[in-house]
């Protein structure tokens, strides 16, 4: 039997990367997948990918009325709502000096009041025994340079997730965090680094990751699939880590 049979998830920023890699495997696994993304070009090329039932939404992460309109459409799509990754998030490193306002305020606005208001729009469409996972970072406990704000708001987003816990015990839905490591995605392309920037960058992590490379998004997908199943319903409340053992050495 397939690990998601009648189910149906919403994935935010599930055009490409981990949400991408996600929505697939949700699908195969027999679950009804809404996913949004800002581009509709990319939205379409992942639809090819993902095949049936799946719908794309064009929805901004940072929008509180992007991602009402989405909860909107998944609901009239599927009728309900069983799981919910907040996947979408932007990740561009400076030095404290660096920082600007604009920064840090796009940051905070895609990485935690997106989902914060996301999760709030989707409750009451929610089934008891539901789950929302975030997409958090191992460098949400760790203190690399160049991170603070990006670091910041993944920690926010862990702490919103065991606050939720607590807070949705009454409806049985459980709030748990994915933490990867370094992973083959699109985002560090969108760094701006040069060739050599992203190659010392690279080398760096590899030089702190035990197992030697950086993580697949299928790799991060499995795990995401297990959280979301009723193989983890014990589990509730925590930040998992996924990163080839970098925060632990």
């Amino acid at each position: 039997m397939n690990r998601l049979d009648g189910k149906v998830a919403l994935i935010t920023g599930g055009n490409s990367g981990i949400g991408l890699a996600t929505a697939r495997l949700f699908v195969q696994q027999g679950a009804k997948v809404a996913i949004t993304g800002r581009r509709q070009v990319a939205l379409d090329e992942a639809m090819a990918l993902i095949g049936e039932n799946a719908i794309s939404i064009l929805a901004d992460a940072s929008s509180i009325s992007a991602n009402k309109e989405a909860i909107k459409q998944t609901v009239e799509a599927f009728g309900k709502i069983d799981i919910l990754f907040l996947n979408a998030g932007i990740a561009k490193f400076l030095p404290i000096s660096h920082i600007s306002e604009e920064h840090f305020d796009e940051h905070f606005n895609t990485n935690v009041k997106g989902p914060f208001f996301t999760i709030k729009e989707a409750l009451p469409y929610m089934n008891d025994g539901g789950t929302i996972i975030s997409n958090t970072s191992v460098a949400g406990g760790k203190g690399y340079v160049g991170t603070s704000v990006y670091a910041a708001t993944k920690a926010a987003l862990r702490s919103l997730s065991r606050v939720l816990a607590n807070e949705l015990a009454a409806k049985n839905i459980r709030t748990m965090s994915i933490a990867p490591g370094p992973v083959t995605t699109a985002i560090f392309s969108k760094m701006k680094l040069s060739n050599e920037e992203f190659d010392v960058m690279e080398q760096q992590f590899l030089d702190q990751v035990p197992l030697g490379r950086f993580g697949s998004c299928d790799e991060i997908a499995e795990t995401v699939l297990f959280m979301a199943s009723d193989a983890a319903s014990y589990i509730n409340g925590i930040e998992l880590n996924v990163d080839g053992g970098m925060s632990q050495v």
